[in-house]
């Protein structure tokens, strides 16, 4: 009997044991859909970041299925000459990314992430569902119309209006959508966990990887049948992508993991200000463990974890200087927080003011991406894009991009990565930095311009000086572009995706959407300013005897030039990249282990 009861006893262990370690919930302070403390085993990792990734994959197909011909279908169906509707499509794509950073104010602030990425899906599919009935029924009329050759007559203003509603409705769904996706993924990979923390730097790449897939197939598959007029089954095909997306998001609600929202941090960063200046008289305590700060690792103000005290911005320090008038309060409520802040909600504003002069790096080099939706194609189309009988449509080269990505994302995460986490021979498990990474990606643009403009340089060389509207005007084969798309793919790995990673892990716990919305503004930036660069440019390059650098017919311009001159701008960037990156000090949680906060180092 006495042998029996032990072995009852240790099985009573066995199973609590067994019910602790399943029950064992996540480091990061992550709660499942009730609120509670999210538990690994039932919540998040990969089985939801997957259904997110294939989420982002259809939901991209779905967003450039339409984008990326619009202006084709504002020429032809919609009756506006080139440069309405290059204006126009400039407008929407601007709009998108204005979007973006409602939609990361609202994540950050009231609705928590997964609401707002299920509203603004479901904004999303309605502009398509929209966009389809309105093309079927109204815009694409006589039937057969909207391809090279047949263009569409007039429409009514209803059907105009429509139009408009449903590409707008579209901006809307997508730009408040696309900067919580991704946040929303990492969201499900807890940190401070040794194997999740690894599966969240990996999950970057394979969402960027998502993205280009599915922009792989809308500007390959979906683009050939718009552009031979069959408008309206291209975004019919768009909204099925996209109602599928939404459901299979829909799918996970009960495994994801989530974070509550902090509340509106507008507000929290006028508190910081207005209690700094009215403190501009106070002495600053010489030790940050002076300062005003909660205990624990979970701020009751903005519920996020505590940001350790830095150096810096010292003139931010005074709003959480303990004065005698605010030390009679026996109550840390009774403390109003526009005259005392705590060290977090300090923190909060000096790291994003680190984070701006990074983010303004970023633009230039969002320019040389740019130049791969507008000029290589430009560029191409004056080359030789036949073989044989088949004709290679310029954009088409954008192909060797997205491949290249893919290419890239393995080689760096099965290659580079462990390589250089074997030369550093340190605790650390991450081979290069987020920081150093975006380097990598400057100096591979800077070389993807100089070969872009050696080979343009070439294409001159090779040119028919003879030409009428000078398409294919150059014995020079468009497969000469192929490197200069490929090393735009490498500097996007290294870039976007580090850009990504870097903004998301700096963010402070009630920012970490408007920290993806800043890689968005990026790449919209990048759009204003190349245009900018080339009117200035087209503007000082024009003469009596030369149309300027970029003309329509660009046998009698200098592509090449500008394309040298964005390789020289890009290398300043990177030089005040380095300084920038130098003085950046990185974010440190309360109670993170000393081995991560060890790996963020430039």
């Amino acid at each position: 009997m006495a042998c029996l009861n032990m072995v009852g006893v240790s099985l009573r262990k066995v199973e609590e044991k067994t019910v602790k370690n399943s029950d064992e919930c996540t480091l990061d302070g992550s709660v499942d859909r009730k609120g509670q403390p999210a538990v690994r085993d039932r919540t998040g990792s990969w089985f939801a970041a997957i259904l997110i990734l294939v989420n982002q994959g259809l939901a991209t197909l779905a967003f450039f299925g339409v984008g990326v011909n619009l202006v084709l279908f504002l020429t032809r169906v919609m009756g506006q000459d080139n440069a309405e509707a290059a204006n126009s499509v400039s407008k929407w794509t601007g709009t998108v990314y204005i979007f973006s950073l409602l939609g990361a104010f609202l994540s950050d602030s009231y609705w928590g992430r997964y609401k707002t990425c299920a509203i603004f899906q479901a904004i999303f599919v309605v502009g398509l569902i929209s966009l389809s009935l309105s093309s079927y029924i109204f815009l694409v009329k006589p039937e057969g119309c909207g391809n090279e050759s047949t263009p569409c007559g007039t429409h009514s203003g209803f059907a105009t209006a429509m139009f408009y509603v449903s590409i707008y409705l579209i901006a809307l769904g997508n730009g408040g959508y696309q900067p919580n996706i991704a946040t929303f993924g990492a969201d499900q990979f807890d940190e401070d966990h040794p194997n999740e923390g690894l599966g969240k730097v990996s999950f970057f790449s394979y969402f960027y990887l998502a993205l280009n897939l599915g922009s792989l197939f809308s500007n390959t598959i979906l683009g050939y049948f718009e552009d031979k007029g069959t408008w309206a089954l291209g975004f019919w095909a768009s909204a099925g992508s996209a109602i599928v997306a939404l459901i299979l998001f829909l799918v996970g609600t009960p495994r994801y993991r989530h974070f509550v929202p902090t509340g509106n941090p507008l507000s929290r960063f006028c508190q910081v200000m207005v209690a700094s200046v009215r403190k501009w008289k106070v002495m600053i305590p010489s030790n940050g463990d002076e300062l005003y700060e909660v205990d624990g690792k979970e701020n009751p103000n903005n519920g996020s974890r505590n940001i350790l005290h830095t150096k810096g911005f010292k003139f931010l320090d005074r709003a959480a200087v303990i004065t005698s008038k605010e030390n009679s309060f026996e109550k840390v409520d009774m403390k109003s927080p526009w005259h005392l802040c705590t060290v977090t909600q300090v923190e909060e504003v000096k790291c994003i003011l680190r984070l701006l002069p990074i983010w303004l790096c970023t633009i230039l080099y969002s320019v040389v991406f740019t130049q791969m939706a507008s000029l290589f194609v430009e560029q191409g189309a004056a080359m030789k894009t036949n073989i044989a009988n088949f004709h290679i449509p310029p954009a088409s080269m954008s192909s060797f991009d997205i491949l290249s990505v893919a290419a890239f994302i393995f080689i760096y995460r099965r290659v580079l990565d462990p390589l250089v986490v074997r030369l550093k021979k340190s605790h650390c498990p991450k081979g290069l930095t987020e920081l150093q990474r975006m380097g990598v990606g400057l100096v591979i643009a800077i070389l993807a311009m100089v070969v872009a403009g050696t080979v343009e340089h070439f294409r001159l060389k090779y040119k028919d000086n003879d030409c009428s509207n000078c398409e294919g005007s150059s014995s020079l084969s468009i497969f000469w572009q192929v490197p200069q798309y490929v090393l735009i793919g490498a500097s996007e790995v290294f870039m976007y995706v580090g850009q990504l990673e870097f903004f998301n892990g700096q963010a402070p716990d009630g920012l970490k959407s408007f920290g993806s919305a800043l890689c968005m503004t990026s790449i919209s930036l990048g759009n204003y300013v190349s245009s900018l660069l080339v009117t200035i440019v087209m503007k000082i390059s024009s003469t009596d005897r030369m149309p300027g650098w970029i003309p329509g017919n660009l046998n009698k311009g200098h592509l090449d030039n500008f394309y040298f001159l964005l390789a020289v701008l890009t290398t300043a960037d990177f030089v005040v990249y380095l300084l920038v990156a130098n003085w950046y000090k990185y974010i440190k949680f309360e109670g993170r282990s000393e081995k991560l906060e060890g790996c963020q180092h430039v």
